[in-house]
C-alpha cells in the first residue's frame, strides 16, 4: 500500500454544471482525462488517495455526484475533504453513507487510520482558512479561522489518541499566509508531531510562489493542487 495526495480537481460532470477549467491555462486542459490516465498507470487498488478539497464544482449534492462516482471508479481508496468551492457538501454523516464499500471516507473533525508497511498512520485535518497576516483580513475571517483551528485540533488529537507511528496533516487552504509566517495551523501541527502536511488552494505561477514549501518548525508542508503537480498523485508514504 502507499499513500498518495492531490488536490483541487475541479470536476464538473454533469452537463447542468457548465465549469471548464481550460480557461485557466493549458495545465487544465483535459485535466479529468490526464487524472485518470495518471491513475490508471500509477494507483493500485490497495493504495490510498488524499483529496484535499475542492473536488466538484456542483453547487448542490446531487450536482456533484457524477463527479463522486467518477472518483469512486478510479484506482484505489480516497479519503476526501472539504474545500472553498464544495458548496455541495453535507454532514459526513450523510456523505459517508454514500458509498458503503469503504471506498470513499469524507472527513471532518475526525482522523483515518492506515497500516502501511507495518506501521500505523494518521490522517487528520480540515478545509482551513485564510490566516492573520493576509491582506484584507477582516473580523469575519478571524471567526471562521478560529473555528477552523479548532476542527484541525480535534481531528489531530483524535489522531494522537491513537498513538499512531506517524501523522500526515491536511488543509485545503494553505497553512501560512503568503509572507509564510506561522500561524495556530502551523502551531497544532508541529505541537502533535506531524511529520509531513499536504494542501492545496493555490493555482498559477502567481499563486504557486505563496505558498510554504518545505519544513517549518519540524513539518515538512507540500503544495499538491492539481495543476502544480500536473494531475499526478504525489506519493507521500
Amino acid at each position: 500500500m502507499k499513500l498518495f495526495a492531490i488536490g483541487d480537481l475541479h470536476l464538473s460532470m454533469d452537463p447542468k454544471v457548465e465549469k471548464p477549467m481550460d480557461i485557466f491555462g493549458y495545465k487544465w486542459v483535459g485535466h479529468a482525462e490526464k487524472l485518470k490516465k495518471n491513475f490508471d498507470e500509477n494507483i493500485k487498488e490497495d493504495d490510498v488517495i488524499i483529496i484535499c478539497g475542492d473536488i466538484s464544482w456542483g453547487l448542490k449534492l446531487e450536482e456533484a455526484m457524477a463527479d463522486l462516482d467518477w472518483i469512486k471508479s478510479l484506482n484505489g481508496k480516497k479519503l476526501l475533504f472539504k474545500g472553498n468551492h464544495d458548496l455541495w457538501w453535507q454532514s459526513t454523516n450523510r456523505l459517508n453513507k454514500l458509498y458503503d464499500d469503504g471506498s470513499m471516507i469524507f472527513l471532518q473533525n475526525h482522523a483515518a487510520f492506515l497500516d502501511i508497511e507495518d506501521k500505523k498512520i494518521a490522517i487528520a485535518g480540515t478545509r482551513g482558512w485564510i490566516c492573520p497576516g493576509t491582506d484584507g483580513f477582516t473580523q469575519q475571517d478571524f471567526k471562521v479561522y478560529n473555528r477552523e483551528v479548532l476542527r484541525l485540533e480535534m481531528s489531530l488529537k483524535e489522531a494522537a489518541e491513537a498513538n499512531p507511528d506517524e501523522i500526515v496533516g491536511v488543509l485545503h487552504y494553505p497553512p501560512t499566509n503568503d509572507k509564510k509566517q506561522v500561524s495556530d495551523f502551523t502551531e497544532l501541527f508541529s505541537k502533535y508531531g506531524v511529520k509531513t502536511c499536504i494542501y492545496g488552494h493555490l493555482h498559477g505561477k502567481e499563486g504557486f510562489k505563496n505558498g510554504i514549501q518545505g519544513i517549518l518548525n519540524g513539518v515538512n508542508y507540500k503544495l499538491v493542487s492539481l495543476d502544480y503537480i500536473e494531475a499526478m498523485p504525489l506519493q507521500i508514504l
